[in-house]
């Protein structure tokens, strides 16, 4: 079990625009003091912290005190909290708060927050004069597992979650577990579901480690919880360094779940279910979906949809005007992984194994979602 400070390297090769792009995971109890000296050694001067209202007090002003005390310079913006703030209007306030701070390019964004923040940050430094390094700070457990690795930014349309945004590696991340202390017990669930996805799609291992320890996962042992983050981001490193941008379709497995999820996000109305509330009943479609198909048989099933209720996370889809079967189609022909109107999901052939399958019949998903 991962107990103390790990640092996990996620290694990329160097480009034309960035020389080195291989960067440090740094999970454990208390390393946010670690930002400032890290970004210092960079030979920064400067930084630019956005976080949102939830933690501005908290969380990123521990930050902004590791950056001051490391004798950087400090500006903090802040966003509403929710997922709301992924968009347009909100990235817009960034840029012009930004051209009127006259942050210049080697100016280090520093994101604390979930992953809404994340994405929002990101996507803020790699398009503000045209890239600027970004460090992420996640606070939530669906951020340090998941969205704060990985280089991958955006915020939501009205016709889709996550249709705009760029691939933007960061120079560093820095996973606090004693962050996720102070997340509310509905948010701290919700992060749960991507850890149990990354047993679904890559560890059948650590999928057994997680039902051996769902007591002590809930009740936030520190011991558990280092475990649950480095783990969880040691596997999204690896995939992450065989296929960056989901050229190979490896990547395209941490996606397991969100075709459904993201349809459904899109119609409950963003933020009205959490995104790890919204994947843990898209991992239940899906292996529903497989189940019909014949990939995988009801053991499997059973075992996915009793650890997320061990959870105590939703495994029904919602119901509603909203939730009709051509609405949610028309939503995951969107996509990101549709191609050429091909309705393509991420499916289990048993714990620990999962396949990119494309040209679903969209009657089989009309069986799984009903409407």
């Amino acid at each position: 079990m991962l107990t103390d400070t790990t640092t996990i390297r996620l290694h990329l090769p160097a480009d034309a625009g960035q020389a080195d792009r291989s960067y440090d995971i740094v999970v454990g109890n208390g390393v946010v003091c670690s930002v400032g000296p890290a970004i210092a050694a960079t030979g920064a001067r400067r930084t630019v912290v956005i976080t949102d209202a939830a933690v501005a007090d908290s969380h990123a002003a521990t930050t902004a005190a590791s950056l001051k005390s490391a004798g950087l310079e400090v500006t903090t913006l802040t966003v509403p909290s929710g997922e709301a703030s992924k968009s347009v209007a909100a990235l817009e306030r960034l840029w012009n708060e930004m051209a009127r701070l006259a942050v210049d390019r080697q100016t280090h964004v520093v994101g604390v927050g979930g992953g809404v923040v994340g994405d929002l940050s990101g996507f803020a430094a790699a398009t503000f004069g045209r890239g600027l390094p970004v460090w992420h700070v996640p606070t939530t457990l669906v951020a340090q597992v998941d969205s704060a690795i990985g280089g991958k930014t955006g915020i939501n349309l009205g016709a889709g979650k996550n249709l705009v945004g760029s691939f933007w590696q960061p120079r560093g991340v820095i996973a606090d577990v004693a962050t996720l202390a102070t997340l509310p017990d509905r948010e701290f669930r919700s992060g749960l579901a991507e850890v149990v996805k990354y047993g679904m799609i890559l560890d059948p291992e650590f999928f057994d480690w997680l039902e051996a320890n769902t007591v002590a996962i809930l009740a936030r042992d520190a011991a558990a919880l280092a475990h649950v983050v480095g783990s969880s981001a040691a596997l999204k490193a690896d995939v992450v360094e065989r296929d960056e941008r989901e050229i190979t379709g490896l990547r395209a497995v941490l996606n397991y779940g969100h075709t459904f999820a993201h349809a459904y996000e899109t119609a409950a109305g963003y933020g009205t279910l959490l995104h790890g509330e919204a994947v843990a009943i898209g991992m239940v479609s899906a292996a529903a979906l497989a189940q019909s198909l014949g990939r995988i048989g009801p053991d499997v099933v059973a075992r996915q949809e009793q650890l997320l209720r061990a959870f105590d996370l939703p495994v029904a889809v919602p119901t509603g005007p909203s939730f009709a079967g051509d609405a949610l189609l028309a939503t995951m022909a969107r996509d990101k992984k549709t191609v050429g109107g091909r309705l393509r999901f991420v499916l289990p052939t048993r714990i620990g194994h999962v396949e990119l399958v494309d040209g679903i019949d969209p009657a089989a998903v009309r069986l799984i979602i009903g409407g």
